[in-house]
């Protein structure tokens, strides 16, 4: 599928704030090989109107107060940069709230806003199996702009059963596990093409030595490197 066509450049007064967002990319075995979760933006959204995605969103102000009950591995954080905990956090939320599906631990704790529902379930939040895989920047033009990483994730971690999304909120359709090599044929966004070809690459290859990938479109003029 070719890169979807630049909207017209928004005019700088109206120009969106960059915001960071966060997402969970969960894998399986499957009978075809790995499979991944995806799930259907409405078609009314203002971001990625009916394109498949992986769950995620933007790290609202409560992130930052949860207590993990296992944070992400030193190394990834430094990878990650910024608050990278609350953005850790943020990327569990978004998971259980599109999916209703858990990354957590047993423990009793008091929740800030926005998690509420995850505590009410007996579980703290749990970073400890999340692996930073990519991160990209909306580029200029576009309606909303992200400051976006993306975790890889095992399924066997997920508290409970995971093909239960009965928790899940409405904001994601037709959520289902689709065998990577088939999740090219979906109506994806560009940039969500190719974190899936660097995952496939992944769960083949093993994480090389090069780095995480960064599509870093914060200026005029784009730039990629990776992260080490």
């Amino acid at each position: 599928m070719p890169p979807e066509a630049a909207p017209a450049t928004l005019p700088p007064e109206a120009a969106p704030a960059i915001r960071s967002a966060a997402t969970i990319i969960l894998t399986r075995s499957g009978p075809k090989g790995p499979e991944v979760l995806m799930g259907m933006r409405g078609a009314a959204a203002v971001f990625m109107p009916s394109k498949y995605v992986f769950p995620g969103g933007a790290v609202d102000p409560g992130d930052a107060e949860v207590a993990l009950a296992r944070s992400l591995p030193p190394g990834c954080a430094a990878r990650v940069g910024g608050d990278a905990q609350a953005i850790a956090a943020a990327a569990i939320r978004e998971l259980w709230e599109e999916t209703g599906l858990a990354l957590g631990l047993p423990a009793a704790w008091i929740a800030p806003a926005g998690w509420e529902s995850f505590a009410a379930r007996g579980l703290a939040p749990s970073a400890e199996a999340l692996r930073f895989v990519f991160r990209a920047i909306t580029p200029p033009g576009r309606s909303r702009r992200f400051d976006a990483r993306f975790f890889l994730a095992d399924a066997g971690c997920i508290a409970g059963d995971t093909e239960d999304f009965s928790a899940a909120s409405d904001e994601l359709s037709h959520l289902h596990w689709i065998a990577l090599s088939e999740a090219r044929w979906l109506d994806l966004p560009f940039i969500t093409e190719v974190v899936l070809a660097e995952v496939s690459a992944l769960l083949r290859d093993g994480p090389g030595e090069a780095g995480v990938p960064f599509f870093d479109n914060s200026g005029n003029t784009p730039i990629f490197r990776r992260l080490t």
